[in-house]
């Protein structure tokens, strides 16, 4: 079992920044690929990005890239998605997942589930 914890959401005006962090506990937290998702009210769960177990590999849905970086620290079993740029169609609930699976936008493959970070941004 992995433990994951999302923390740093809030709210912020359009053009601002965020860093979310999601802490993790239990299974060695450096054999996962993790993944941030997000949810807005009314849409399906969105794929955002994804940075392999060594931090070397990051993957970004169209959508965030160039705004948003994922990064991690294995010593400190936590990961973050950094949002620059922020604008209110990037209001949602943000999740970050562990997975050890290779399809990196897939929610399906991420095993382990934070409980969600509430992210709105104001125009």
């Amino acid at each position: 079992q992995v433990q994951l914890v999302e923390s740093g959401g809030g709210l912020v005006q359009a053009g601002g920044s965020l860093r979310l962090s999601c802490a993790a506990s239990g299974r060695t937290f450096s054999n996962y690929r993790v993944g941030w998702f997000r949810q807005a009210p009314g849409k399906e769960r969105e794929f955002v990005g994804r940075i392999s177990s060594s931090g070397t590999v990051t993957y970004y849905a169209d959508s965030v890239k160039g705004r948003f970086t994922i990064s991690r620290d294995n010593a400190k079993n936590t990961a973050y998605l950094q949002m620059n740029s922020l604008n209110p169609e990037d209001t949602a609930v943000y999740y970050c997942a562990a997975s050890s699976g290779m399809a990196y936008s897939d929610a399906r493959t991420y095993a382990y589930w934070g409980q969600g970070t509430q992210v709105t941004v104001s125009s």
